[in-house]
Protein backbone atom coordinates (compact mmCIF):
# COMPACT_ATOMS: atom_id res chain seq x y z
CA UNK A 1 0.00 0.00 0.00
CA UNK A 2 1.36 3.22 -0.98
CA UNK A 3 1.70 6.39 1.39
CA UNK A 4 2.23 10.09 2.29
CA UNK A 5 3.44 11.33 5.44
CA UNK A 6 2.47 14.85 6.58
CA UNK A 7 4.73 16.45 8.79
CA UNK A 8 2.64 18.33 11.30
CA UNK A 9 4.16 22.04 12.68
CA UNK A 10 0.61 22.63 14.30
CA UNK A 11 -1.55 23.57 11.78
CA UNK A 12 -5.04 23.51 13.50
CA UNK A 13 -6.29 22.04 9.70
CA UNK A 14 -3.37 19.47 9.64
CA UNK A 15 -5.60 16.61 9.98
CA UNK A 16 -7.59 18.08 7.31
CA UNK A 17 -4.59 17.57 4.43
CA UNK A 18 -4.49 13.88 5.95
CA UNK A 19 -8.47 13.49 4.90
CA UNK A 20 -7.90 14.90 1.25
CA UNK A 21 -5.38 12.97 0.60
CA UNK A 22 -7.45 9.64 1.86
CA UNK A 23 -10.29 11.13 -0.43
CA UNK A 24 -8.19 10.62 -3.12
CA UNK A 25 -7.66 7.07 -1.92
CA UNK A 26 -4.18 7.18 -0.77
CA UNK A 27 -3.19 6.11 2.62
CA UNK A 28 -1.91 9.30 4.22
CA UNK A 29 -0.70 9.45 8.12
CA UNK A 30 0.18 12.97 10.49
CA UNK A 31 3.88 12.93 12.22
CA UNK A 32 4.45 15.73 14.71
CA UNK A 33 7.73 17.68 13.16
CA UNK A 34 9.66 15.95 16.28
CA UNK A 35 8.78 12.44 15.47
CA UNK A 36 11.97 9.92 15.28
CA UNK A 37 12.82 9.09 11.56
CA UNK A 38 12.47 5.07 12.10
CA UNK A 39 8.67 5.65 13.14
CA UNK A 40 7.97 7.80 9.72
CA UNK A 41 9.74 6.08 7.80
CA UNK A 42 8.17 2.68 9.15
CA UNK A 43 5.19 3.78 6.40
CA UNK A 44 7.52 3.90 3.29
CA UNK A 45 6.29 6.93 2.67
CA UNK A 46 6.27 7.81 -1.63
CA UNK A 47 6.14 11.57 -0.55
CA UNK A 48 5.76 14.06 1.83
CA UNK A 49 3.67 17.02 2.81
CA UNK A 50 4.57 19.91 5.37
CA UNK A 51 2.05 21.39 7.22
CA UNK A 52 1.31 25.23 8.51
CA UNK A 53 1.81 26.01 11.64
CA UNK A 54 1.70 29.34 14.00
CA UNK A 55 5.40 29.87 14.22
CA UNK A 56 7.78 32.03 11.83
CA UNK A 57 10.78 29.95 10.10
CA UNK A 58 13.31 33.06 11.18
CA UNK A 59 12.35 32.69 14.83
CA UNK A 60 14.91 31.20 17.04
CA UNK A 61 13.79 27.30 18.11
CA UNK A 62 11.43 27.81 14.85
CA UNK A 63 10.59 24.20 14.05
CA UNK A 64 12.42 22.73 11.09
CA UNK A 65 12.11 20.19 8.81
CA UNK A 66 13.71 16.70 9.20
CA UNK A 67 17.04 15.84 7.89
CA UNK A 68 15.72 13.01 6.48
CA UNK A 69 12.70 14.63 4.92
CA UNK A 70 15.35 16.57 2.93
CA UNK A 71 17.71 13.79 2.11
CA UNK A 72 14.80 11.20 1.27
CA UNK A 73 14.99 12.22 -2.55
CA UNK A 74 10.93 12.00 -2.26
CA UNK A 75 8.89 14.52 -3.53
CA UNK A 76 8.11 16.86 -1.01
CA UNK A 77 5.10 19.86 -0.66
CA UNK A 78 5.15 22.41 1.51
CA UNK A 79 1.92 24.65 2.64
CA UNK A 80 2.30 27.89 4.19
CA UNK A 81 4.75 27.44 7.30
CA UNK A 82 5.57 24.61 5.34
CA UNK A 83 6.59 26.37 2.19
CA UNK A 84 8.42 28.79 4.16
CA UNK A 85 10.39 26.63 6.11
CA UNK A 86 11.51 24.61 2.15
CA UNK A 87 12.69 28.13 1.36
CA UNK A 88 14.43 28.62 4.25
CA UNK A 89 15.83 25.19 4.35
CA UNK A 90 17.27 25.30 0.86
CA UNK A 91 18.58 28.69 0.88
CA UNK A 92 15.80 30.87 -0.15
CA UNK A 93 14.43 33.85 2.19
CA UNK A 94 11.72 34.56 4.02
CA UNK A 95 10.71 37.60 6.03
CA UNK A 96 7.25 39.00 7.79
CA UNK A 97 4.55 40.65 4.92
CA UNK A 98 3.51 44.04 4.21
CA UNK A 99 0.49 43.22 4.68
CA UNK A 100 -0.65 40.05 6.19
CA UNK A 101 -2.94 37.77 3.70
CA UNK A 102 -6.05 36.43 5.72
CA UNK A 103 -9.68 34.92 3.78
CA UNK A 104 -10.40 34.02 0.37
CA UNK A 105 -7.44 35.46 -2.07
CA UNK A 106 -7.19 35.10 -6.08
CA UNK A 107 -4.53 33.99 -7.23
CA UNK A 108 -2.82 34.04 -10.42
CA UNK A 109 -0.95 30.64 -11.87
CA UNK A 110 1.42 31.28 -14.36
CA UNK A 111 2.98 27.69 -14.67
CA UNK A 112 1.10 24.64 -12.84
CA UNK A 113 3.49 22.16 -13.80
CA UNK A 114 1.07 19.52 -13.09
CA UNK A 115 0.14 20.45 -9.51
CA UNK A 116 -2.19 23.62 -10.58
CA UNK A 117 -4.59 24.60 -13.15
CA UNK A 118 -3.62 27.53 -15.12
CA UNK A 119 -5.37 31.08 -14.76
CA UNK A 120 -7.20 32.31 -12.26
CA UNK A 121 -8.52 30.97 -9.03
CA UNK A 122 -9.71 31.66 -5.33
CA UNK A 123 -7.74 30.09 -2.56
CA UNK A 124 -7.62 30.43 1.35
CA UNK A 125 -4.32 32.41 2.91
CA UNK A 126 -3.81 32.52 6.35
CA UNK A 127 -0.20 33.90 6.67
CA UNK A 128 1.77 37.02 8.19
CA UNK A 129 4.97 35.87 6.36
CA UNK A 130 6.20 35.45 3.10
CA UNK A 131 8.84 33.90 0.78
CA UNK A 132 10.96 37.12 -0.39
CA UNK A 133 13.57 35.47 -2.31
CA UNK A 134 13.24 31.99 -4.17
CA UNK A 135 15.73 29.00 -3.23
CA UNK A 136 18.22 27.89 -6.35
CA UNK A 137 16.27 26.08 -8.53
CA UNK A 138 12.94 27.31 -7.81
CA UNK A 139 10.18 29.11 -10.25
CA UNK A 140 7.34 30.95 -10.07
CA UNK A 141 4.11 29.03 -10.33
CA UNK A 142 1.73 31.28 -8.81
CA UNK A 143 1.13 34.56 -7.66
CA UNK A 144 -1.40 36.97 -5.45
CA UNK A 145 -1.53 40.28 -5.05
CA UNK A 146 -0.18 40.18 -1.56
CA UNK A 147 2.57 37.05 -1.97
CA UNK A 148 4.41 37.32 -5.45
CA UNK A 149 5.61 33.66 -4.22
CA UNK A 150 1.84 32.16 -3.92
CA UNK A 151 3.40 29.21 -5.09
CA UNK A 152 6.42 27.86 -6.07
CA UNK A 153 8.15 24.71 -7.66
CA UNK A 154 11.37 22.71 -8.41
CA UNK A 155 9.92 20.01 -11.25
CA UNK A 156 13.37 18.26 -11.43
CA UNK A 157 13.69 17.94 -7.42
CA UNK A 158 9.72 16.79 -7.17
CA UNK A 159 10.04 19.88 -4.28
CA UNK A 160 6.83 22.05 -4.54
CA UNK A 161 5.46 25.06 -1.93
CA UNK A 162 1.90 26.54 -1.59
CA UNK A 163 1.48 29.93 0.47
CA UNK A 164 -2.36 28.93 0.36
CA UNK A 165 -3.91 26.07 2.22
CA UNK A 166 -5.59 23.80 -0.40
CA UNK A 167 -6.87 21.51 2.59
CA UNK A 168 -9.59 23.74 3.59
CA UNK A 169 -12.86 23.70 2.14
CA UNK A 170 -12.35 27.81 0.94
CA UNK A 171 -9.89 26.76 -1.64
CA UNK A 172 -12.28 25.21 -3.92
CA UNK A 173 -10.00 22.99 -6.19
CA UNK A 174 -7.98 22.06 -2.97
CA UNK A 175 -8.23 18.48 -2.90
CA UNK A 176 -7.67 18.17 -6.23
CA UNK A 177 -4.18 19.68 -6.36
CA UNK A 178 -3.52 17.50 -3.29
CA UNK A 179 -4.68 14.18 -5.40
CA UNK A 180 -2.42 15.39 -8.10
CA UNK A 181 0.65 15.76 -6.17
CA UNK A 182 0.18 12.16 -4.42
CA UNK A 183 -1.04 10.85 -7.52
CA UNK A 184 0.69 12.11 -10.55
CA UNK A 185 3.72 13.46 -8.88
CA UNK A 186 4.57 10.71 -6.51
CA UNK A 187 3.11 7.92 -8.11
CA UNK A 188 1.40 6.47 -5.01
CA UNK A 189 -1.75 4.31 -6.31
CA UNK A 190 -5.13 5.35 -4.83
CA UNK A 191 -6.62 1.98 -3.95
CA UNK A 192 -6.71 2.36 0.00
CA UNK A 193 -10.13 2.43 1.67
CA UNK A 194 -11.14 2.55 5.67
CA UNK A 195 -12.75 -1.05 5.50
CA UNK A 196 -9.76 -2.03 3.44
CA UNK A 197 -7.58 -1.47 6.77
CA UNK A 198 -9.67 -4.35 8.42
CA UNK A 199 -7.07 -6.89 8.42
CA UNK A 200 -4.63 -4.53 9.58
CA UNK A 201 -5.93 -3.17 12.01
CA UNK A 202 -7.33 -6.69 13.34
CA UNK A 203 -3.57 -7.88 12.97
CA UNK A 204 -2.60 -4.96 14.70
CA UNK A 205 -5.11 -5.19 17.86
CA UNK A 206 -3.77 -8.63 18.23
CA UNK A 207 -0.29 -7.66 18.23
CA UNK A 208 -1.04 -5.09 20.83
CA UNK A 209 -2.96 -6.87 23.25
CA UNK A 210 -0.56 -9.97 22.10
CA UNK A 211 -1.92 -13.07 25.21
CA UNK A 212 -3.52 -10.51 27.56
CA UNK A 213 -6.92 -9.37 27.79
CA UNK A 214 -8.61 -6.12 27.03
CA UNK A 215 -12.29 -4.17 27.96
CA UNK A 216 -14.03 -1.94 25.51
CA UNK A 217 -15.18 0.96 26.74
CA UNK A 218 -19.11 1.12 25.23
CA UNK A 219 -20.72 4.27 25.00
CA UNK A 220 -22.98 3.44 22.38
CA UNK A 221 -21.81 6.05 19.92
CA UNK A 222 -21.13 5.04 16.40
CA UNK A 223 -17.22 5.34 17.89
CA UNK A 224 -16.68 2.85 20.27
CA UNK A 225 -19.03 0.65 18.68
CA UNK A 226 -16.86 0.42 15.54
CA UNK A 227 -14.19 -0.16 18.25
CA UNK A 228 -15.45 -2.34 20.10
CA UNK A 229 -16.76 -4.70 17.63
CA UNK A 230 -13.33 -4.47 15.97
CA UNK A 231 -11.36 -5.68 19.17
CA UNK A 232 -14.18 -8.57 19.50
CA UNK A 233 -13.22 -9.87 15.55
CA UNK A 234 -9.59 -9.24 16.62
CA UNK A 235 -9.57 -11.03 20.53
CA UNK A 236 -12.62 -12.62 20.71
CA UNK A 237 -13.87 -14.06 24.18
CA UNK A 238 -10.17 -12.05 25.53
CA UNK A 239 -12.34 -9.15 24.87
CA UNK A 240 -15.15 -7.98 27.81
CA UNK A 241 -17.29 -4.97 27.00
CA UNK A 242 -18.23 -2.78 29.70
CA UNK A 243 -21.51 -0.11 28.45
CA UNK A 244 -21.31 2.38 31.83
CA UNK A 245 -25.17 3.87 32.70
CA UNK A 246 -23.57 7.26 34.25
CA UNK A 247 -27.11 8.72 34.02
CA UNK A 248 -25.88 11.39 31.65
CA UNK A 249 -27.15 10.19 28.64
CA UNK A 250 -30.39 10.93 26.88
CA UNK A 251 -33.71 9.89 26.49
CA UNK A 252 -33.68 5.81 26.18
CA UNK A 253 -30.32 5.83 25.55
CA UNK A 254 -29.28 2.72 28.22
CA UNK A 255 -32.06 0.32 26.30
CA UNK A 256 -30.65 0.94 23.19
CA UNK A 257 -27.54 0.59 23.46
CA UNK A 258 -28.62 -2.80 24.94
CA UNK A 259 -30.61 -4.25 22.63
CA UNK A 260 -28.51 -2.57 19.54
CA UNK A 261 -25.06 -3.48 20.78
CA UNK A 262 -25.58 -6.98 22.42
CA UNK A 263 -25.94 -8.89 19.66
CA UNK A 264 -23.35 -7.46 17.72
CA UNK A 265 -20.94 -8.18 20.83
CA UNK A 266 -22.07 -12.21 21.60
CA UNK A 267 -24.47 -10.79 24.23
CA UNK A 268 -20.70 -9.86 26.24
CA UNK A 269 -22.05 -6.86 27.14
CA UNK A 270 -22.16 -5.68 30.64
CA UNK A 271 -23.97 -2.97 32.49
CA UNK A 272 -22.82 -1.05 34.73
CA UNK A 273 -25.46 1.53 36.58
CA UNK A 274 -23.32 4.21 38.16
CA UNK A 275 -25.49 7.50 37.98
CA UNK A 276 -25.34 8.32 41.34
CA UNK A 277 -21.82 7.97 41.74
CA UNK A 278 -21.19 10.36 38.47
CA UNK A 279 -24.12 12.90 39.87
CA UNK A 280 -22.49 12.91 43.80
CA UNK A 281 -19.05 13.40 42.09
CA UNK A 282 -20.30 16.39 39.98
CA UNK A 283 -21.93 18.29 42.88
CA UNK A 284 -21.17 21.67 42.89
CA UNK A 285 -18.64 21.27 39.43
CA UNK A 286 -18.97 24.17 36.92
CA UNK A 287 -16.02 24.12 34.88
CA UNK A 288 -15.46 21.95 31.71
CA UNK A 289 -12.41 21.01 32.08
CA UNK A 290 -13.14 19.59 35.77
CA UNK A 291 -15.78 18.22 34.61
CA UNK A 292 -13.71 16.23 31.93
CA UNK A 293 -11.77 15.28 34.24
CA UNK A 294 -13.77 14.02 37.00
CA UNK A 295 -16.16 12.05 34.54
CA UNK A 296 -12.55 10.62 32.99
CA UNK A 297 -10.89 8.99 36.26
CA UNK A 298 -14.41 7.97 37.17
CA UNK A 299 -14.70 5.75 33.77
CA UNK A 300 -11.53 4.50 34.19
CA UNK A 301 -11.69 3.37 37.97
CA UNK A 302 -15.01 1.33 36.79
CA UNK A 303 -13.64 0.03 34.20
CA UNK A 304 -10.93 -1.42 36.41
CA UNK A 305 -13.71 -2.75 38.58
CA UNK A 306 -14.97 -4.51 35.81
CA UNK A 307 -11.29 -5.52 34.85
CA UNK A 308 -10.09 -7.18 37.96
CA UNK A 309 -10.93 -11.03 37.34
CA UNK A 310 -9.03 -10.39 33.49
CA UNK A 311 -5.55 -11.82 33.15
CA UNK A 312 -3.11 -9.32 32.92
CA UNK A 313 -1.35 -7.48 31.09
CA UNK A 314 -4.36 -5.47 30.56
CA UNK A 315 -5.75 -2.95 28.14
CA UNK A 316 -8.95 -0.62 27.57
CA UNK A 317 -10.06 -0.39 24.01
CA UNK A 318 -11.55 3.28 23.28
CA UNK A 319 -13.40 5.16 20.11
CA UNK A 320 -10.98 8.10 20.08
CA UNK A 321 -11.07 9.07 16.53
CA UNK A 322 -8.74 12.02 14.74
CA UNK A 323 -11.06 15.20 15.33
CA UNK A 324 -10.88 13.97 19.38
CA UNK A 325 -6.99 14.03 19.04
CA UNK A 326 -6.77 17.44 17.37
CA UNK A 327 -9.29 19.48 19.75
CA UNK A 328 -6.96 17.97 22.99
CA UNK A 329 -3.92 18.47 20.93
CA UNK A 330 -0.81 21.07 22.83
CA UNK A 331 -0.91 18.45 25.81
CA UNK A 332 2.46 16.99 25.45
CA UNK A 333 3.84 20.15 22.96
CA UNK A 334 4.16 23.48 22.74
CA UNK A 335 3.37 23.82 18.72
CA UNK A 336 -0.12 23.07 18.93
CA UNK A 337 -2.64 25.23 20.97
CA UNK A 338 -5.34 22.92 22.78
CA UNK A 339 -9.05 23.40 22.32
CA UNK A 340 -10.50 21.26 24.87
CA UNK A 341 -9.73 18.24 26.95
CA UNK A 342 -11.70 14.82 25.65
CA UNK A 343 -12.19 12.53 28.55
CA UNK A 344 -11.02 9.74 26.11
CA UNK A 345 -7.68 11.42 25.03
CA UNK A 346 -6.73 14.27 27.60
CA UNK A 347 -9.05 13.40 30.45
CA UNK A 348 -7.44 10.19 31.97
CA UNK A 349 -5.98 9.90 34.62
CA UNK A 350 -1.87 9.56 34.77
CA UNK A 351 -2.29 6.08 37.27
CA UNK A 352 -4.65 4.18 35.30
CA UNK A 353 -4.32 0.27 35.77
CA UNK A 354 -4.35 -0.42 31.24
CA UNK A 355 -2.62 0.73 28.64
CA UNK A 356 -5.17 1.96 25.80
CA UNK A 357 -5.83 0.65 22.65
CA UNK A 358 -7.46 3.44 19.72
CA UNK A 359 -8.08 1.42 16.85
CA UNK A 360 -9.58 4.44 15.06
CA UNK A 361 -7.21 7.03 16.40
CA UNK A 362 -6.17 7.84 12.98
CA UNK A 363 -9.57 8.06 11.23
CA UNK A 364 -12.39 10.97 10.89
CA UNK A 365 -16.38 10.09 11.69
CA UNK A 366 -17.44 9.22 7.71
CA UNK A 367 -14.06 7.11 7.73
CA UNK A 368 -15.49 5.22 10.88
CA UNK A 369 -19.34 4.73 9.56
CA UNK A 370 -17.34 3.23 6.52
CA UNK A 371 -14.95 0.92 8.42
CA UNK A 372 -18.14 0.45 10.34
CA UNK A 373 -20.26 -0.88 6.90
CA UNK A 374 -16.81 -2.98 6.48
CA UNK A 375 -18.20 -5.14 9.32
CA UNK A 376 -21.75 -5.06 8.75
CA UNK A 377 -22.79 -3.03 11.38
CA UNK A 378 -26.39 -2.20 11.25
CA UNK A 379 -27.44 1.48 9.85
CA UNK A 380 -29.37 1.74 13.05
CA UNK A 381 -26.07 2.08 14.97
CA UNK A 382 -23.37 3.55 12.23
CA UNK A 383 -26.44 6.88 11.75
CA UNK A 384 -26.37 7.57 14.96
CA UNK A 385 -25.14 11.04 15.28
CA UNK A 386 -22.51 11.95 17.52
CA UNK A 387 -22.52 12.03 21.33
CA UNK A 388 -20.01 12.80 23.78
CA UNK A 389 -18.24 10.95 26.14
CA UNK A 390 -18.96 12.79 29.32
CA UNK A 391 -22.73 13.07 27.88
CA UNK A 392 -24.79 15.70 29.13
CA UNK A 393 -22.45 16.72 31.75
CA UNK A 394 -21.00 19.40 28.99
CA UNK A 395 -24.56 19.64 27.14
CA UNK A 396 -25.64 21.28 30.92
CA UNK A 397 -23.54 23.85 31.39
CA UNK A 398 -23.25 24.86 34.96
CA UNK A 399 -23.70 22.64 37.57
CA UNK A 400 -25.23 19.26 36.80
CA UNK A 401 -28.09 18.66 39.31
CA UNK A 402 -30.65 15.76 38.64
CA UNK A 403 -33.35 18.36 37.54
CA UNK A 404 -31.27 20.32 35.74
CA UNK A 405 -30.49 16.88 33.62
CA UNK A 406 -33.89 16.11 33.37
CA UNK A 407 -35.27 19.49 31.42
CA UNK A 408 -32.28 19.05 29.16
CA UNK A 409 -32.97 15.57 28.26
CA UNK A 410 -36.63 16.68 27.89
CA UNK A 411 -35.47 19.34 25.81
CA UNK A 412 -33.18 17.45 23.16
CA UNK A 413 -35.79 14.84 22.67
CA UNK A 414 -38.27 17.15 21.57
CA UNK A 415 -35.52 19.00 19.11
CA UNK A 416 -34.89 15.07 18.37
CA UNK A 417 -38.47 14.45 17.58
CA UNK A 418 -39.35 17.67 15.65
CA UNK A 419 -36.70 17.48 13.51
CA UNK A 420 -37.15 13.61 12.42
CA UNK A 421 -41.07 14.34 12.03
CA UNK A 422 -40.33 17.43 9.40
CA UNK A 423 -37.23 14.94 7.57
CA UNK A 424 -34.87 17.35 9.02
CA UNK A 425 -31.40 16.02 7.98
CA UNK A 426 -28.22 16.94 10.15
CA UNK A 427 -24.76 15.77 11.19
CA UNK A 428 -25.55 16.70 14.57
CA UNK A 429 -28.45 18.13 16.85
CA UNK A 430 -28.46 18.73 20.51
CA UNK A 431 -30.17 20.82 22.98
CA UNK A 432 -27.81 22.59 25.52
CA UNK A 433 -28.83 24.28 29.12
CA UNK A 434 -27.61 27.69 29.86
CA UNK A 435 -26.75 28.84 33.38
CA UNK A 436 -28.88 32.01 32.42
CA UNK A 437 -31.79 32.93 33.94
CA UNK A 438 -34.86 35.82 32.70
CA UNK A 439 -37.68 37.24 32.76
CA UNK A 440 -40.60 35.93 31.26
CA UNK A 441 -44.57 35.81 31.55
CA UNK A 442 -46.43 32.26 31.63
CA UNK A 443 -49.91 32.28 32.60
CA UNK A 444 -50.41 35.46 33.36
CA UNK A 445 -47.35 35.37 36.16
CA UNK A 446 -43.60 36.28 35.60
CA UNK A 447 -41.84 33.05 34.92
CA UNK A 448 -37.87 33.29 36.34
CA UNK A 449 -36.83 30.33 34.15
CA UNK A 450 -33.36 29.06 32.30
CA UNK A 451 -32.57 29.02 28.77
CA UNK A 452 -32.31 26.27 26.57
CA UNK A 453 -30.03 26.84 23.41
CA UNK A 454 -30.46 24.47 20.17
CA UNK A 455 -27.16 23.80 18.47
CA UNK A 456 -27.73 22.18 14.96
CA UNK A 457 -24.87 21.75 12.06
CA UNK A 458 -23.71 20.56 8.97
CA UNK A 459 -20.39 18.78 8.58
CA UNK A 460 -18.55 16.47 6.29
CA UNK A 461 -15.37 15.53 8.58
CA UNK A 462 -16.09 17.43 12.00
CA UNK A 463 -13.21 19.50 11.66
CA UNK A 464 -15.24 22.26 9.97
CA UNK A 465 -18.95 22.92 10.79
CA UNK A 466 -21.78 25.32 9.23
CA UNK A 467 -25.13 25.87 11.69
CA UNK A 468 -28.13 24.38 9.71
CA UNK A 469 -30.51 26.57 7.98
CA UNK A 470 -33.86 24.90 9.64
CA UNK A 471 -37.25 26.22 8.43
CA UNK A 472 -38.36 29.32 10.95
CA UNK A 473 -41.52 27.73 11.41
CA UNK A 474 -39.89 24.40 12.30
CA UNK A 475 -37.83 26.73 14.84
CA UNK A 476 -41.04 28.17 16.34
CA UNK A 477 -42.81 25.08 16.98
CA UNK A 478 -39.38 23.76 18.93
CA UNK A 479 -39.46 27.10 20.64
CA UNK A 480 -43.12 26.26 22.06
CA UNK A 481 -42.97 23.18 22.68
CA UNK A 482 -39.95 23.22 25.37
CA UNK A 483 -40.96 26.26 27.06
CA UNK A 484 -44.52 25.05 27.41
CA UNK A 485 -43.47 20.89 28.36
CA UNK A 486 -39.70 21.60 29.73
CA UNK A 487 -40.22 22.76 33.58
CA UNK A 488 -38.23 25.41 34.42
CA UNK A 489 -37.11 26.88 30.72
CA UNK A 490 -38.67 29.84 29.19
CA UNK A 491 -36.66 30.79 26.79
CA UNK A 492 -34.74 29.52 23.34
CA UNK A 493 -32.08 30.65 21.38
CA UNK A 494 -30.78 29.36 18.51
CA UNK A 495 -26.54 28.94 17.88
CA UNK A 496 -25.96 30.04 14.36
CA UNK A 497 -22.21 29.97 14.87
CA UNK A 498 -19.93 28.04 12.69
CA UNK A 499 -16.72 25.49 13.54
CA UNK A 500 -14.05 27.42 13.38
CA UNK A 501 -14.00 29.57 15.74
CA UNK A 502 -17.14 27.80 17.68
CA UNK A 503 -16.70 23.91 18.22
CA UNK A 504 -19.82 21.72 17.93
CA UNK A 505 -20.24 21.51 21.35
CA UNK A 506 -20.38 24.23 23.92
CA UNK A 507 -18.06 22.60 26.67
Amino acid sequence: MDTIAVIDFGSQTSQLITRRVREARVYCELFAYDTPAEDVLSINPSGYILSGGPASIYEENAPKIPEFVLESGQPILGICYGMQALAEALGGQVAPAQSREYGVAEIHVEDGDGLLELGSQPVWMSHGDRVEVLPSGFQVIASSNNSPYAAMGDPTARIYGLQFHPEVEHTPGGGEILRRFAVDICGAKADWSPSSNIPRAIRDIQEQVGEGSAIAAVSGGVDSAVASVLAYRALGERLKCVFVDTGLLRSGESAMVSASLGPLLNDQLQVIDAADKFLASLEGVTDPEQKRRIIGELFIRLFEEAAAPLKPPRFLVQGTIYPDIVESSGKDREVSARIKTHHNVGGLPADMDFALVEPLRLLFKDEVRELGRGLDLPAEVLERQPFPGPGLAIRCLGEVTSARLAALRAADRILTDELKSHQQTSAQAFAVLLPVRSVGVMGDRRAYGETIALRVVTTEDFMTADWARLPHDLLAGISSRIVNEVTGVNRVVYDITSKPPATIEWE
